[in-house]
């Protein structure tokens, strides 16, 4: 049945004597945003049946009505429905299973044992508990199966919001696609609110019935009636439906699973709605709906309400059950159990939540691990050991995407434990180099054997390795060799450099600079400069022009390196850092050393040739090169007035005795001496 088969619309009228909703239109906005304080808002919470046993049916291609188990070692972890109906559960013994229910199969769990490549099932398993372990990998790959079929059944980002909260469970969020839906169906919601506001109701939807078809619904509150035409919220969860009976088909018709649902407009009563009926249904739990179906529930059943706060709040108020809890006021909740847990405690059981359904969950590690019984007394059975785990989650890593570096682990952990003492050791895992099942072996052999050292490290009871800090791969990064040139491409840019073009900007001009005072640092960039750009040499492909220095003794400036000249490859790999079979040794220069060659010579540059010094000079440095000259000319002068002071000086009186240096007077005689560059101004 398509969404639009559900119920007949029949089109709004904005009458004055029509009733209108009690949503608004910026309730309606919020279901498009998916917020979590949409009183609009719809939540699916998608649980397998009995999914280990349901892995174990599709993969021995067993009948429906065929009672079977999961085994694990001497136990029993899942149970099918039709096995469920001879009374076996998870706490009695395969053997009063077996009596219980004569046609039970069960069938052990994969195992890893030392030396396999792959997990397996086996099925002596059970026999050689001391040497195998557990591996619940087959259950993870169908996982991502179902988990792949559920997104893809559902429209694309940013109307699809998907959170797996478990192997074998998940939650949809379906405000935002039911929205596209309801204005379809509805385009005169589509328009703006009426004078703009958006506090206006939205008018009354026209339907009087509607039909859930299958679904299991949650009898309505004492204060609602079915006669009361429905409002917007449940004609969203109507839809919402519809959208949930269509991935559960996909999923039953292409991967043979089966699964129940609930839907809700939150997360925790979507949870409760799914465990509700089952197998192989779904539940609607209208907002009418909530205080009735809440009613029934012991609190200890809802999520973070089942460990030791739950007991916590029995102890306190001496019940478990929902429907007595809500008796009790606020403020005594608040005084028992603190503002903050007894505020929440009182929303909750009144079924509000605000939690968000983030799709954005991701595995933040890995962990392999082995109970030993009997204990283990040696290095060497812990390490065979270790080989197990490694195996076990280096192939779950290649799943993750480790190989193509989508996602990679930072740290690796051990944990040791005796009968009465847990040890832990941890270690980096490096980065440069590339993943692999060998490297996180020897990592983990250093670990225990760092625990061994610390000493008291036998027996061990139980031995546990894990990954985690995963973070995202770094892709299309280059090595240096993707920016050098070499061979066949170098001849044909450097038969092509004559078209380069700096589109106005000025080259890439790198010079040095030698610190001497005074006005001489000018005088020098001015002579260094005047030399021409015939000492000028372009590096590999690097985009960098660097003087030529033939004086090796000259430092380079701060912060730079002297290029290395690019026919000496010995060179090249000291000053990088790299090795010569990384091919530097081929690098070929644009541009060589002889005049009229380089890059800059090969550009038509206006020029203006200096009455003073018969230099052709750029229009462009035209006003520096005259200011070089005023320079010169004043450093002349400086000199030769300096020279006439000193002797007039030097004739007209004696130097007097040198004196200690007084407070505030420099060395010497009184009178103060110019500095070097400065003119000393003659008085009368």
């Amino acid at each position: 049945m398509s969404f639009s088969q559900s119920f007949t619309s029949s089109p709004l009228s904005l009458t004055p004597q029509r009733r209108k909703s009690k949503f608004t239109f910026k309730h309606l906005s919020q279901l498009a945003a998916s917020s979590t304080a949409c009183p609009l808002r719809v939540i699916a919470h998608i649980d397998l049946d009995a999914f280990y046993a349901q892995c174990e049916m599709v993969r021995l291609g067993l009948p429906e009505d065929q009672p079977l188990a999961v085994q694990q070692w001497q136990g029993l972890i899942a149970i099918n429905y039709p096995a469920r109906k001879f009374g076996l559960n998870r706490h009695i013994t395969i053997t009063e299973a077996q009596k219980l229910c004569p046609k039970l199969i069960c069938q052990h769990v994969a195992t890893w044992k030392e030396g396999d490549e792959k997990w397996a099932y086996n099925e002596d398993a059970f026999k050689e508990m001391a040497t195998r372990k557990v591996s619940l990998d087959p259950y993870r790959t169908e996982s991502r199966k179902i988990l792949a079929l559920v997104k893809e059944t559902l429209p694309a980002v940013p109307l699809q919001k998907v959170e797996k909260a478990s192997i074998d469970e998940v939650f949809v969020d379906l405000s935002a696609q039911i929205h596209s839906i309801l204005l379809k169906r509805y385009p005169e919601l589509d328009g703006p609110p009426p004078y703009d506001d958006p506090t206006e109701n939205l008018p009354r939807p026209s339907n009087t019935a509607l039909n859930w078809d299958t679904d299991a619904l949650v009898d309505l509150d004492a204060s609602e009636t079915e006669d009361d035409d429905p409002d917007w919220d449940d004609i969203t969860m109507l839809i919402g439906s519809e959208i949930v009976r269509s991935v559960r088909l996909a999923v039953r018709e292409k991967l043979k699973y089966t699964c129940s649902a609930g839907v809700a407009k939150n997360k925790m009563l979507a949870k409760l709605g799914s465990g509700h009926k089952k197998p192989n249904a779904q539940t609607i739990i209208r907002n009418r709906a909530v205080q009735q179906f809440m009613s029934g529930f012991k609190f200890t059943k809802i999520r973070n309400l089942g460990g030791k706060l739950g007991d916590q709040v029995v102890a306190a108020f001496n019940t478990d059950t929902v429907q007595e809890l809500l008796e009790v006021p606020l403020e005594q909740l608040k005084k028992r159990m603190g503002d903050d847990t007894g505020g929440w405690l009182y929303n909750v059981i009144r079924g509000e939540d605000y939690s968000e359904v983030n799709p954005r969950t991701e595995i933040k590690s890995m962990l392999s691990a082995k109970s030993f019984r009997p204990t283990i007394n040696e290095f060497e059975v812990g390490v065979r050991w270790l080989r197990i785990f490694v195996a076990d989650i280096f192939s779950r890593l290649v799943e993750e995407g480790v190989l193509e570096n989508k996602r990679r682990p930072k740290t690796i952990n051990l944990h040791h434990r005796q009968v009465m003492q847990t040890r832990s050791k941890q270690a980096p895992i490096p980065q440069g180099k590339a993943m692999s099942e060998e490297m996180l072996f020897e990592l983990s052999k250093t670990l225990l054997a760092q625990v061994v050292v610390d000493g008291k490290a036998w027996p061990c009871a139980n031995l546990s390795l894990s990954v985690g800090g995963f973070e995202d791969g770094i892709t299309g990064n280059k090595g240096i060799g993707g920016f050098l040139v070499r061979g066949e491409e170098a001849k044909a840019m450097l038969s092509n450099s004559s078209e380069v073009d700096y589109h106005g900007a000025e080259p890439p001009e790198k010079r040095r600079k030698i610190d001497d005072g005074g006005s001489n640092k000018f005088l020098l960039a001015r002579e260094e400069s005047s030399r021409g750009d015939s000492e000028q040499e372009f590096v590999g492909d690097l985009g960098v022009i660097e003087p030529h220095v033939d004086d090796p003794s000259i430092p380079p400036p701060s912060g730079q390196r002297s290029p290395p000249t690019v026919d000496d490859s010995e060179n090249v790999a000291a000053a990088t850092g790299l090795p010569r079979s990384l091919g530097i040794e081929e690098v070929t220069p644009l541009h060589s050393a002889k005049p009229n060659t380089t890059l800059l010579d090969q550009q038509s540059i206006e020029t203006y040739l200096c009455k003073r010094c018969d230099a052709h000079v750029p229009v462009t440095e035209q006003s520096e090169h005259e200011d070089y000259h005023f320079a010169k000319d004043l450093q002349n002068e400086d000199r030769n007035s300096s020279t006439a002071l000193r002797a007039t000086q030097s004739t007209a009186r004696p130097a007097p005795p040198r004196r200690g240096r007084g407070r505030g007077r420099p060395p010497g005689s009184g009178m103060v001496r110019a500095e070097k560059g400065q003119k000393r101004l003659a008085f009368g």
